[in-house]
């Protein structure tokens, strides 16, 4: 399985926001959403406001394919299930990395519904 390179991992776990396109199933890319970014260690994780039912997670999971874009890094990714062991620790470095929008901003993506929509980015090389 690829890995993020040290700068990748730097530059977008930095970023304030990050851009996904996911592939449809003619593998063209549906128009970018833009949303917060965390790392936990050596993995970049977004989650859904929305849970599971949001437009762009739905679509995250038609070929679980896309490209992402953020602080002038492009790569094309998989979208990877991310497991429940670490909802504790990405809660932790949303609510660090963007504790200037308040707990209630905050709230959306560290919550239940949310926490069933993460996804790991894993960069296709």
């Amino acid at each position: 399985m690829a890995t993020w390179t040290s700068d990748e991992l730097t530059t977008i776990g930095d970023a304030e926001e990050l851009d996904l396109a996911s592939r449809r199933d003619d593998g063209t890319l549906r128009r970018p959403v833009t949303m917060w970014v965390v790392r936990v260690g050596d993995d970049l994780y977004v989650r859904s406001m929305n849970g599971r039912s949001g437009a762009w997670y739905r679509g995250t999971q038609t070929r679980r394919e896309g490209r992402v874009s953020a602080g002038g890094v492009e790569a094309d990714v998989t979208f990877a299930d991310a497991g429940r062991a670490l909802d504790d620790e990405i809660d932790e470095v949303y609510r660090t990395k963007y504790r200037r929008y308040g707990a209630s901003i905050i709230g959306g993506v560290v919550n239940p519904d949310a926490r069933a929509a993460t996804i790991r980015l894993v960069p296709e090389r």
